[in-house]
């Protein structure tokens, strides 16, 4: 009876082992697959259109011999979006202009949008002492352009660049994104940063549209290439927040000759939990960038950051009292902002 016992104990213990051997231990062994991406290093030129039409600022409107808002006293404040005037459906500044003008003497209700809430204001435009027409004391903007750097391109011709978003430079709102076009970029010239004066890549649309931009996040601006454009940095593997340390980096940028090219930089205050553009400080130690530009300047934002042959992220600011300083963002920070998973 004792020896019928063992047996069936010995029995378990062989079926239990094959269970661990054949079905648990190969899932505990197995990793995920690490993306790799194409080093960026390159500009890039924006043509965007808002949606709906953004306040960037007051304009106080003379009346009665005195400045007046009535925009401001309604509760309309820079960084809102405006997409309705009484109901009706604005994309532009001049259908705001038009619906202003058509029913301002009657008053006014705007619905606007603001950190992702939509609200409604109401106003009656106040008529300018200089020329008698309508105005409610905004400033607003509906489109705009500029350059930056990509930061990778996906097998599928997918990309990330600059690592923060487009932003107001009145207001400083995230732009809200209607469409956008991707436009090539040659670099004419650019201006050295100083301690209190950010230098400045200064470059000119040189190509038709090249591809489309799609998002426009805290965390990156994404879209897609028509075609793969020609990027010298090659593929690289990412990597993860919690394999970036401090010490040596290098970053790839492309300056006045139009040439993608790789700097030495070191990062510091690394901070793995970050979710934002600013997770750890990178300073710039190459000198001949150091000589060519004084540091990070205005459209390097996005420049690929590496470390020990992997992609860790990209530059995303310059602090204005040292221009050889600035924060990076990690890779899977803007990786994660895209509306189409890298699967």
């Amino acid at each position: 009876m004792r020896s019928n016992k063992i047996k069936r104990i010995g029995s378990f213990l062989l079926i239990f082992l094959f269970i661990i051997t054949v079905l648990i231990l190969p899932t505990a062994g197995a990793t995920k697959e690490r993306p790799c991406l194409f080093v960026g290093g390159i500009p890039f030129g924006v043509r965007f259109v808002t949606d709906g039409v953004l306040v960037v600022g007051y304009c106080d409107v003379p009346c009665g011999g005195k400045p007046q808002n009535p925009a401001k006293a309604a509760g309309l404040c820079p960084g809102d979006c405006i997409y309705q005037v009484n109901g009706k459906e604005i994309k532009n500044a001049a259908e705001l202009s038009a619906e202003i003008t058509k029913n301002g003497q009657t008053g006014i209700e705007f619905s606007y949008r603001r950190e992702g809430q939509e609200r409604n204001a109401q106003l009656v435009p106040l008529p300018c002492d200089s020329d008698g027409k309508l105005r409610t004391g905004l400033f607003v903007r509906d489109s705009g352009a500029g350059i930056g750097t990509v930061t990778f391109v996906t097998d599928h011709n997918t990309f990330g660049g600059l690592g923060h978003g487009i932003c107001d430079g009145e207001s400083g709102a995230l732009i809200p994104l209607s469409r956008g076009s991707v436009m090539g970029v040659t670099i004419g010239g650019l201006s050295r940063g100083a301690v209190g004066s950010p230098g400045e890549l200064k470059g000119h649309f040189s190509a038709d549209r090249i591809g489309v931009l799609t998002q426009n996040t805290p965390c990156g601006v994404f879209g897609s290439f028509t075609d793969r454009p020609a990027l010298p940095a090659g593929k690289l593997p990412i990597a993860y927040r919690n394999e970036v340390h401090d010490g040596a980096v290098t970053l790839w940028c492309t300056l006045d000759d139009n040439t993608p090219r790789e700097y030495t930089a070191e990062i510091s205050c690394v901070h793995h939990t970050a979710q934002g553009n600013k997770c750890f400080t990178i300073h710039v130690t190459d000198k001949e960038l150091l000589a060519k530009t004084g540091g990070i300047i205005q459209g390097m934002s996005g420049s690929p950051i590496i470390q020990d042959g992997h992609l860790i992220g990209a530059v995303t600011h310059v602090l204005i009292g040292d221009p050889t300083t600035g924060y990076g963002i990690f890779i899977e920070n803007m990786l994660s902002n895209m509306a189409v998973p890298l699967s």
